[in-house]
């Protein structure tokens, strides 16, 4: 079954279950208040009879007489159930056995008379003499305007309740069909995405700021992350094969070379040997990085706490110094600095900065780390070569170089920079370059405190 119908049919369901229920308290509320209304008025007319009655009760069947109406009786009824007075307009509507009552009491007495039903309102009400009820009157009235009233209620009622639920199915046919345009064409882009394999937006929708548009926007938003992650893996791919295809050539190249002509050739050979292994060692270093590169990607994989930045940058320093015989200096004037963060994907961070700064200059380096504002500031200055202002805003590229010979000499891929940049966007940072060429570079990377994240 369709939704339009589904929604079409438990909307007039409910609809004439609500209208089942307001007609029923409707028609037994105007009964209700309709009785009481006739049952004021004839205890009003029973009390005036009372009054002329005990003033004169030799007069009592004239008295009776004076009130009596259509389709009615009046009697006096006596203690031992013995009637005194009676005088009656309908032989069926007085044909009921008479009660005598020390109260005020009523009751609505339905009588058949030639197939037709009456209502009849029968009142009591005690005859007090000498404050003892010596005797009780009774008035029976049939409620002929009632019946007619009642059938016509119920008429109006009815028709109005057909009515109604023409317009709720037609209603709700609208309705439906409002409803549903939206996902039908919600459903359509997806089968059009199934069918073609391209990731397409839905247009056309209202703005109406409701659950449907928030579908839309949330799937437009889903689209628009998958056609980014697409772009990034053509990208990805595209560089990953110009990269490797060096490296690959040169093996190529050797391999073909030996094959030709044999390992004869000692001095040939051993060259041969060692371009493909160089290359080979270059071929894995930059598969490692691509790797390091979809990992920094990768949100999920953070495992975040609080890491004091100096105490990391002291500690990769003292393994650096060792190993690259540099001089390498640590500023800091505030110990310790807490940060929010995966200590280990930092200090890839740290070691990318202290890399390009030793591969690119041969003077001093200097670290500093302080307090500014709301983050912690960790930069890393070197005195080399420096950086063309035309290149500063590429230099996060993947596999952009700025001297692509000295990157080959030094084992460069071009990826460290975008892996730093990618890790650093992970932790709600920045990175910020500033150099001049032929005096060196400083990059400052900007994190949140941790306490500041935390409070």
């Amino acid at each position: 079954m369709k939704i339009t119908t589904k929604i079409n049919l438990l909307t007039t369901a409910w609809l004439i279950l609500m209208l089942l229920i307001i007609d029923l308290v409707v028609f037994f509320s105007f009964m209700k208040i309709t009785v009481n209304m006739e049952e004021k008025d004839l205890f009003q007319k029973a009390h005036d009879i009372i009054k002329e009655y005990q003033s004169t009760p030799t007069q009592a069947e004239n008295i009776l007489k004076s009130y009596l109406v259509d389709d009615s009786y009046l009697r006096i009824i006596k203690k031992n159930s013995k009637i005194e007075a009676h005088v009656a307009d309908d032989i069926h509507v007085s044909h009921t056995k008479g009660y005598f009552s020390h109260r005020s009491e009523s009751q609505l007495r339905t009588i058949h008379e030639k197939g037709e039903e009456k209502q009849v309102l029968i009142v009591r009400v005690p005859i007090m003499y000498d404050h003892h009820v010596v005797s009780t009157l009774e008035i029976g009235e049939a409620l002929t305007g009632l019946e007619l009233r009642k059938d016509l209620l119920l008429t109006i009622l009815i028709v109005c309740s057909l009515v109604a639920i023409i317009l709720s199915l037609l209603g709700g046919r609208w309705l439906s069909a409002v409803i549903m345009r939206p996902i039908s064409n919600m459903i359509k882009t997806m089968e059009e995405i199934e069918q073609s394999g391209v990731p397409k937006k839905i247009i056309g929708q209202s703005h109406a700021k409701d659950e449907l548009e928030k579908i839309s926007t949330t799937f437009n938003r889903m689209i628009e992350r998958i056609e980014e992650n697409i772009d990034k893996q053509k990208q990805f791919v595209s560089d990953a094969s110009h990269e490797l295809k060096t490296p690959l050539t040169v093996i190529w190249s050797y391999a073909n070379l030996l094959r030709r002509r044999g390992i004869k050739d000692t001095e040939m050979t051993q060259d041969a040997v060692e371009a493909i292994y160089s290359e080979a060692i270059r071929m894995q270093k930059i598969t490692e990085t691509l790797l390091d590169l979809a990992s920094s990607e990768r949100q999920n994989d953070l495992k975040m706490k609080s890491v004091d930045l100096i105490g990391l940058c002291q500690q990769s320093l003292r393994q650096l110094r060792d190993i690259y015989k540099r001089d390498i200096h640590l500023h800091f004037y505030d110990s310790p600095i807490f940060v929010m963060a995966d200590e280990l994907k930092i200090k890839q961070v740290f070691i990318i900065l202290l890399d390009n700064a030793i591969k690119y200059s041969s003077e001093k380096i200097e670290v500093n780390i302080r307090k500014i504002s709301n983050d912690a500031v960790l930069s890393v200055k070197d005195y080399g070569i420096g950086i063309s202002n035309e290149d500063v805003d590429r230099i996060f590229e993947r596999f952009y170089r700025i001297d692509k010979a000295r990157s080959r000499s030094t084992g460069g891929t071009g990826l460290g920079l975008s892996i730093a940049k990618n890790i650093v966007k992970q932790h709600n940072g920045k990175i910020e370059v500033t150099s001049e060429v032929g005096k060196g570079t400083n990059i400052k990377v900007y994190i949140p405190l941790a306490n500041l994240r935390e409070g």
